[in-house]
């Protein structure tokens, strides 16, 4: 396998984490910080697999609760590479939770996380281009390249 199509396979992945008791918030629902720390979780796993290389957080761009999840639901993460400029990469995120007694599943939010590849030293780390096969992963760098530069333009006002 070439390293070039070693990272095209890696570029998406899934993770699953079943809710635990635990993880409640003061309403009895999964708690949202619980939530976040997972997908941060998913975000470094399908990043540093993509780069090959050790990954920090730069942004997360705006994570909405659409629907609460429940304990015993089995929360299901499907991550993808969106985009990958020099040293960052967008990292999309679905999340789903299934009800593992009833089988109903539910698309509870998506948000997308911009990873930043480093080296040894902390310091940031070039990262492999990415390739655009298909008109969806088109339409995701497309929309990951408009939200980057959105948040350029939103710090450089400060």
């Amino acid at each position: 396998m070439t390293e070039n199509n070693n990272h095209e396979n890696r570029r998406f992945m899934v993770m699953s984490e079943i809710m635990t008791p635990n993880m409640v918030n003061f309403h009895g629902n999964v708690h949202g910080g619980h939530v976040l720390s997972f997908l941060d979780r998913v975000a470094y796993a399908c990043a540093a697999r993509y780069a090959c290389k050790n990954v920090v957080t730069l942004s997360v761009d705006q994570v909405v609760f659409k629907e609460p999840i429940f304990v015993g639901e089995l929360v299901t993460c499907s991550a993808a590479v969106n985009y990958v400029g020099t040293t960052s990469m967008e990292i999309g995120i679905r999340v789903v939770a299934e009800n593992l007694i009833t089988g109903h599943s539910r698309h509870t939010n998506t948000c997308y996380f911009t990873m930043v590849a480093t080296d040894e030293q902390g310091k940031p780390s070039k990262v492999p281009p990415l390739t655009i096969h298909n008109e969806m992963q088109q339409r995701r760098y497309n929309e990951a390249l408009l939200r980057k530069e959105t948040r350029l333009k939103m710090y450089s006002k400060k």
